[in-house]
């Protein structure tokens, strides 16, 4: 039997009011045999919540959790689609790192070149605001930044 492939991606979940309460979340584990790591919350009462994940799995697995969230109604943002880097732009300075809080910046000694692992992005924007040569594009979600 061939080994399966475990994939990991970001996702950013956005719980209506309605469904704020229930316990989907929950069910990846059980159901879709996911593990997930909770990188953010921001969950207000009786307002809309917003959680960011780590989820890891079986890609099948994967698809089949993404797809029940959204038929729960959960807002489901990859969040690997969100941020770019210029290749042609970018002079390897390393301040993108500096403020990478997941490690998706990162600097690999040997060559001492800047390495981006979009996967591993929460497109947080720090990175954008941090290269000093605008290589670093895409939406943010922590901030109104939009380039």
């Amino acid at each position: 039997m061939a080994e399966k492939t475990i994939v990991s991606t970001n996702v950013l979940l956005i719980f209506n009011q309605r469904i704020m309460y229930r316990p989907i979340i929950y069910r990846l584990a059980g159901d879709f045999n996911i593990v997930f790591n909770v990188l953010e919350a921001k969950i207000l009462p009786k307002q809309e919540g917003r959680i960011i994940l780590e989820l890891r799995g079986e890609e099948e697995n994967l698809t089949r959790c993404i797809e029940y969230l959204k038929k729960e109604q959960v807002q489901v943002e990859v969040l690997a689609d969100k941020m770019h880097r210029d290749e042609n732009r970018c002079i390897h300075c390393g301040a993108c790192t500096a403020v990478c809080r997941t490690d998706a910046l990162a600097i690999d000694r040997p060559t001492m070149e800047v390495v981006f692992t979009p996967e591993k992005c929460v497109a947080c924007g720090m990175c954008i605001t941090a290269c000093p040569v605008n290589a670093m594009s895409g939406i943010a979600i922590d901030k109104d930044i939009d380039n």
